[in-house]
């Protein structure tokens, strides 16, 4: 039969666990038999519930012990959460979908209880054993990510010791600002505190992942911080907490820690902004337990996408630019090149008239930083005709607007829009990650600034540059955070921005998931005059300046980022007296950017209301979405 996909299998291959009603079950691949881990999972009380508000599955979260004999995973506690209700369009009765979806300031989020399941055989007289952690409930929250859940269901920030004698985890708090490292005894739930790290703003412990790793052999802890205003890595005594070394120093980042090698005490770590030319060009790097022999086992200059061979004595590796297509390798772990495995050919794609978009750097906001964009211009190009301007973005402040700097053949619409005769920009604004702490913290606590300041900027700067960008005829347009702040631009920055296309946009994050505004806009305050903290990233409290041509979007069944959030803008723009635009389409979730009709949609915006043009009767593919 095939997996089931909401069943995540043991380490070993042998069984399986799931959930079913509120307990986590454990299925024997072999035999099919199934037996219950757990028996008193009520609802909202129930065993590896897989439920972020903003995001849930029916598969569970939880971390097999590498014997296969013990999962650690959690009792998550909804109950008292607020609700989320939708309901479906169609000819009829509605059908209601309701959650449990916390937002910032909800008195009561998601906890959970840490537990250890240890798996028995019922059939041979040895019960499955339930041991719970020694410690009070930890907020619903992660180092890495607004999910206590990776990919594949993996519960972040948890730790096995390759005996399984012992399981290590961060506790984070919920405006995120304090991290905890503690260590277990899987057998009697007893937890000791080993160290932790406080940040003014946010903590995390990595990029994409969780780079502390606990060394029970050697007993020590390999820990991340940017205390220092960069991610770097740093050696603990397990047993006092007390600090050993700083492995890593210096004006740029470790990424992503990818193996640890005990034995030699080396490290093997991507990093960014070591090498000359584009910051968030990544590299691989090898280096010392004690801080020596940092070396560089990636030279090209190019954004290195690299995996490590199970056995650590090889790594694929592929390199390429947003303007390079890509060169992919093996190498050993001196870096040295065994074997040349492929080297794209992309002459069909030239011969179609296809060209790369354009790398640019822009000074930010504070004159000195560089900022790093790409630009996209008509393949008709004419040095001699005015073109009007349209600026993608994504705020973040988890990401940034142009993504992977690997070579790509599309990056979305954005070369399709500059062919209707636009010249496309986007550049990765204060405020989003893969530079400095300062860099990442430019407008913490206060999210209605979403980049505009540098993204406004970045435009003059390349008008001054280039004469045949039109900077009267400036249009900006982005998705979720994207929609949020492209609202954002047009109402707060009338005079520049023209036109605005913003889809589904969480204008105020008071209506959005708790984990994500409490960790970039603070916990929510209420102050005596009736205002709050939260007052200065709502769309709808500065609708009375829009000036131009304004688009919203939404999915009315978008279950991550509530449609709420745009009527809100809409009511204000309603009591305003102001003219807009408003797509609602029916039954869509959150990601219906490239969904054809939206897709035509967004560019006929623009072609109407920046090149002042009536657009053609066209279809954007052969499909069409049924009426519900």
């Amino acid at each position: 039969p095939d997996p089931d996909p909401n069943a995540i299998p043991s380490p070993d291959g042998t069984k399986a666990a799931f959930i079913r009603v509120h307990n986590l079950w454990l299925r024997d691949l072999d035999t099919g038999a199934e037996t219950p881990l757990t028996t008193d999972g009520i609802e909202d009380y129930g065993y590896a519930t897989n439920n972020a508000g903003w995001v849930k599955r029916d598969s569970p979260v939880l971390l097999w012990s590498p014997a296969s004999d013990m999962i650690a995973t959690f009792q998550h506690d909804a109950r008292g959460v607020g609700m989320m209700h939708m309901t479906t369009t169609n000819v009829g009765h509605p059908e209601l979908e309701s959650w449990k979806y916390p937002l910032p300031g909800d008195s009561l989020i998601f906890r959970i209880s840490r537990v250890v399941i240890h798996v028995g055989d019922p059939g041979a007289d040895r019960p499955h054993r339930v041991v719970r952690l020694q410690m009070p409930p930890d907020p619903h929250r992660s180092s890495t990510t607004d999910h206590v859940a990776g990919r594949g269901g993996v519960f972040l920030d948890v730790e096995w010791s390759a005996d399984g004698s012992q399981l290590a985890f961060l506790s984070n708090s919920r405006d995120h600002k304090h991290a905890q490292l503690r260590v277990a005894d899987p057998h009697t739930g007893e937890v000791r505190d080993v160290l932790g790290e406080t940040e003014e703003t946010f903590f995390e412990s990595g990029s994409g992942g969780a780079n502390w790793r606990v060394l029970k052999a050697s007993n020590e802890v390999i820990w991340f911080s940017k205390r220092h205003n960069w991610g770097h890595l740093y050696r603990y005594d397990l047993s006092t907490g007390a600090l050993l070394d700083r492995i890593t120093t210096g004006d740029w980042n470790v990424r992503q820690l990818l193996r640890v090698d005990e034995e030699a005490r080396t490290l093997y770590f991507t990093g960014t902004g070591r090498e000359p030319g584009d910051p968030y060009f990544q590299y691989l790097y090898r280096i010392g337990m004690d801080g020596s022999g940092l070396t560089l086992l990636t030279p090209d200059s190019a954004n290195h996408t690299v995996s490590l061979s199970p056995t650590g004595a090889y790594f694929v590796d592929s390199h390429s630019t947003p303007v390079i297509p890509p060169v992919t390798v093996v190498r050993d772990m001196d870096g040295s090149v065994v074997a040349e495995l492929e080297r794209a050919d992309i002459s069909a794609l030239l011969s179609s008239g296809w060209q790369p978009p354009e790398p640019f750097t822009v000074k930010a906001r504070d004159g000195e930083t560089d900022l790093h964009g790409l630009m996209y211009r008509p393949t008709h190009f004419d040095p001699a005709q005015s073109y009007p301007v349209v600026n993608y973005l994504y705020p973040g402040p988890q990401s940034g607007s142009v993504g992977s700097r690997s070579f790509r053949a599309s990056r979305g619409d954005k070369q399709a829009l500059a062919e209707l005769g636009f010249i496309v920009v986007e550049v990765d604004a204060m405020g989003t990650p893969g530079r400095s702490k300062a860099f990442h913290d430019a407008y913490y606590g206060n999210m209605g600034d979403n980049g505009l300041p540098d993204q406004v900027g970045m435009v003059r700067q390349l008008g001054a540059r280039h004469p045949w960008m039109d900077l009267d005829r400036v249009g900006i347009w982005g998705h979720s955070g994207g929609g949020f702040a492209s609202t954002a631009g047009i109402l707060r920055y009338p005079d520049f921005y023209k036109v605005a296309v913003s889809q589904a946009g969480n204008h105020d994050n008071r209506n959005y998931e708790d984990d994500w505004g409490e960790k970039w806009q603070g916990l929510l305050e209420t102050y005596p005059d009736g205002t709050t903290n939260y007052d200065n990233q709502a769309n709808q409290l500065v609708a009375e300046n829009l000036q131009g041509k304004l688009l919203l979007a939404h999915g009315t069944m978008d279950t991550n980022v509530p449609l709420y959030n745009t009527l809100l803008v809409v009511d204000a723009l309603i009591a305003a007296d102001k003219d807009f635009d408003l797509i609602m389409l029916p039954n869509r979730g959150h990601g219906f950017s490239s969904e054809p009709y939206m897709m035509r949609r967004r560019w006929d915006y623009f072609v109407r209301h920046l090149l002042g043009t009536e657009p053609p009767e066209y279809t954007i593919g052969a499909g069409r979405r049924p009426v519900s």
